[in-house]
């Protein structure tokens, strides 16, 4: 089924391809989409990769960085004036402590659509390239929440089928009690009454509660449309932001002036007004992607963080057109080429856990990538830290020697019943993923094994521990990082050869 049924609308996606492979022909550019759900660290990634960019940091498998073939890499004006641009210097500035580096500190989550555009001045590897002089390629980063990408589901759901979808989700084990205020409120309402403002706002305003506290670090569910519920920006109080699903049948009927079809028509608005134009506009015109996944945060969350985590990547991948990109396909509707799933945090573990982790996130978007695969697109699973704010140690505890990461923790955390200064550096023993992912999926409780010795509760406080950026040496220096330059490679290559 495709997404969008309307003819009018993908006469619009059409022109708006046709103008965008004109405007490569004259001025080549990569759109890459840059995404994933909340706390995934798509800030930090932008901000990573085009300082270590734009700065000279070490991309020793970037080969056309390494090699010296890319000239130069700056930031130019973006592309698309309509859209707000990534504030590449307040973030960068929050990493670093701009002038005080005590300040510093991880910037804040994206709440909405931004981008950014540099300018790869480079030199061609072929002998035909070489002789027609530098090339320049513009790479547009197009950043987007993830719950926005889950929001495209909805086009294929009625108000009834997203209703009883919702509903039968929220009754699950993993969700029940997260959404029992929810419950008790749905309970109270009749689907055939009279349509009313103030039951709508209240159902919208429980049903809100419940996905934002489902959101929370100790649950960190995914699956959680409609996504503008929790960032809902200029658009909160508006009608397409106050309804709720019913418990009714996915064939349920509404009856004119009854709470069934007011709930219908706002949800109709809500894809209207928000969804559709964020597909047409923005995600239908990307040719490269990666989606960042907390996968650390789930596994610490439990089985049903897990699970929910396997559902939204293969949801997600249900929104991408992916498939191998011709000149045809550029004109009539632009495919995703290439998409890369990267696990983030990758520092949170020692580097002999990496390999474990990639597989874990290979075999969790399993079907996501067997989709893209059998389309066309060419695929990657990383495990990445985007700026890495730890180093790693050999620890010997009870005459055991303990593959250790040390970093500063964030003001605040406690373990073991010390709270800690921001300033102070400590040791840890992180836990070690299984060789085989399927145990992981059998039982996520116990992903992340902790050594003899270590108290539960101290090895609890270690899973949840933030540490803080890496401290600067000075100006020139670059933010570090884990296999930026691998997911460099697999997205841009191809393109400054």
């Amino acid at each position: 089924m495709p997404l969008l049924s309307d003819i009018a609308e993908e006469a619009r996606l059409t022109a708006l391809s046709l103008a965008d492979y004109a405007s490569d022909i004259v001025d080549p550019t990569v759109r890459l989409g840059v995404t994933g759900l909340s706390r995934a660290g798509k800030t930090v990634f932008i901000t990573s990769l085009v300082h270590n960019l734009t700065k000279g940091g070490r991309l020793p498998l970037f080969s056309a960085f390494s090699s010296g073939r890319i000239a130069s890499a700056a930031l130019r004006p973006q592309p698309d004036d309509a859209v707000p641009r990534f504030d590449y210097e307040t973030h960068l500035a929050a990493l670093t402590g701009g002038g005080d580096v005590e300040t510093r500190h991880w910037p804040d989550s994206t709440r909405h659509i931004s981008e950014l555009r540099i300018a790869l001045n480079f030199e061609s590897e072929t002998f035909f390239g070489r002789n027609l002089g530098r090339g320049t390629l513009n790479l547009d980063i197009v950043d987007y929440p993830g719950e926005w990408l889950l929001d495209l589901s909805l086009l294929e759901l009625t108000y009834a089928q997203w209703s009883a979808k919702a509903v039968a989700q929220s009754r699950t084990k993993g969700r029940s009690k997260i959404a029992a205020p929810f419950h008790a409120l749905l309970k109270t309402l009749d689907p055939a009454a009279d349509e009313n403002e103030t039951q709508a706002r209240e159902a919208a305003a429980a049903f809100t509660s419940y996905l934002r506290a489902a959101r929370e670090e100790r649950y960190a569910l995914s699956a959680l449309p409609p996504g503008r519920f929790l960032m809902p920006g200029d658009l909160e109080g508006s009608p397409a932001l106050t309804f709720a699903p019913l418990d009714i049948a996915p064939d349920a009927r509404a009856v004119r002036g009854s709470l069934h079809a007011m709930m219908e028509r706002r949800y109709e608005a809500y894809l209207s007004t928000l969804v559709r134009p964020f597909f047409r506009d923005h995600f239908a015109r990307l040719d490269r992607q990666i989606v960042l996944v907390d996968l650390l945060q789930a596994l610490n969350a439990g089985p049903s963080a897990v699970s929910d985590l396997e559902t939204a990547l293969a949801d997600i991948l249900s929104a991408f057109r992916p498939g191998r990109n011709s000149w045809l396909s550029r004109i009539l509707a632009r495919r995703v080429d290439k998409i890369v799933f990267a696990a983030t945090k990758a520092d949170h573990l020692h580097h002999t856990n990496h390999d474990r982790l990639e597989a874990l996130l290979a075999h969790i978007a399993g079907r996501a990538i067997s989709r893209a695969d059998f389309a066309g697109a060419a695929t990657d699973v990383v495990a990445l830290a985007s700026v890495r704010a730890t180093r790693e140690a050999t620890v010997n505890r009870g005459g055991d020697a303990l593959d250790c990461i040390v970093g500063v923790p964030q003001e605040g955390q406690t373990v073991a019943g010390e709270t800690y200064d921001g300033k102070t550096e400590i040791a840890l023993f992180p836990g070690d993923l299984p060789n085989d992912p399927r145990k992981v999926m059998a039982d996520p409780t116990h992903a992340l094994s902790a050594p003899e010795g270590v108290s539960e509760a101290e090895w609890e406080a270690f899973r949840f521990l933030r540490f803080r950026p890496p401290l600067l040496n000075g100006p020139n220096d670059v933010l570090p990082h884990i296999r930026l330059d691998r997911v460099l490679e697999f997205l841009l290559s191809d393109r400054l050869a």
